[in-house]
């Protein structure tokens, strides 16, 4: 079901595809954080690597590094997966704070 609107549910985000550039897939989105100020979604967190859904971490990717591709019906990232290896991550079990030093190192990474 398409929508024809900019405005989407966070439940239909989550769990979209994410591709790269090459249009290699990447993994899903598992969660989005959400700016508790602004309101504005400051990161989609990427379910990468494992084997079906065992051993994957999440990665933080800054929300407007994402462009959605109706094409692909999936979000695309200007990352390859060497690069998205060496990103900050973390296990479900352990979510960080994401207090400012945290999202510093993540905006650092990516280069914001």
């Amino acid at each position: 079901m398409a929508s024809t609107t900019n405005v989407i549910s966070s439940d239909r985000v989550e769990g979209t595809t994410v591709y790269n550039t090459a249009g290699d897939k990447l993994g899903s989105i598992d969660d989005l954080m959400i700016d508790k100020l602004s309101g504005q979604v400051r990161y989609a967190v990427l379910e990468f690597g494992g084997f079906l859904g065992i051993g994957t971490d999440r990665y933080p990717i800054p929300w407007n590094m994402l462009k959605y591709d109706t094409a692909q019906d999936g979000y695309v990232v200007p990352l390859d997966k060497t690069t998205l290896e060496g990103a900050p991550r973390y296990a479900t079990a352990s979510i960080p704070d994401y207090d400012e030093p945290y999202t510093r190192s993540i905006n650092k990474y990516y280069g914001f």
